[in-house]
């Protein structure tokens, strides 16, 4: 297993530099593995691994991300949102790789595999519960998402047509993952805080646009119920206590 932690650049560069220098300093050994993508933002991050051309939004950088990673030998691509930070102890990526490895003797080969959150008000089955080690899901909230490569492959890639923005797109494609097979957990032995949509009210409207961009998505894929799907699909996790 070899992860590449790419951290998604658009917004502010100060938040982008804080998680940035959070997982250079959990994981100094390992800092070639450890990226900005600048989503051609209006504000440059400064020594960015590669800068896009324009602004391919969520779903569109991780799928470039996702293809540009596997060319350089990857297994695995850690695709982060600049406005998290993790409440976990070092090591971050190795503490990662190893639970993972770990994990996948009992579950079989992951898909996805996510840290848990402090808190979320979307996604009661992120939300890191420390009497157990991680919880097999359905479906995940993209906000840090370790993705195989191999899934990604086999699954189709990342379905994203009609909704660059991203919202939705993880969890279909998590959920796309799930019924294929692949294992789908959120792991409590490494948790983040996240600022959700701090970036995206930056953006005047851009919010609004996603919503709907969302719902058209969503409906055509799991139909005009999918709110309730999807609520009833979350809650059937499974809790491990042992890895």
């Amino acid at each position: 297993m070899r992860i590449a932690a790419v951290i998604l650049h658009y917004g502010n560069p100060q938040l982008t530099m804080r998680l940035q220098q959070q997982m250079l300093a959990a994981d100094p050994q390992r800092a070639a593995d450890i990226m900005v993508l600048d989503n051609c933002a209006p504000e440059p991050f400064c020594g960015a691994w590669q800068r896009t051309s324009e602004n391919l939004y969520w779903a569109g950088a991780l799928e470039y991300t996702l293809a540009s990673v596997m060319g350089l030998g990857y297994t695995h691509l850690w695709f982060l949102n600049n406005d998290i930070m993790f409440d976990t102890r070092p090591p971050l990526l190795a503490r990662a790789e190893a639970r993972m490895a770990r994990m996948q003797r009992r579950t079989g080969a992951i898909g996805v595999w996510a840290p848990a959150v402090v808190r979320s008000p979307y996604h009661e089955h992120m939300v890191a519960d420390p009497r157990y080690q991680f919880r097999r899901v359905a479906y995940v909230d993209g906000i840090a998402p370790v993705i195989s490569i191999d899934c990604w492959r086999q699954t189709g890639g990342v379905d994203y047509a009609g909704n660059p923005y991203g919202y939705g797109v993880d969890i279909w494609f998590s959920l796309c993952a799930h019924r294929a097979g692949w294992a789908v957990v959120v792991d409590n032995g490494i948790v983040v805080q996240h600022a959700y949509h701090s970036t995206a009210r930056t953006v005047s409207g851009f919010l609004e646009t996603a919503a709907r961009a969302e719902n058209e998505y969503l409906t055509a894929r799991l139909g005009p119920q999918y709110n309730e799907l999807l609520q009833d699909m979350k809650r059937q996790w499974t809790d491990e206590e042992h890895l």
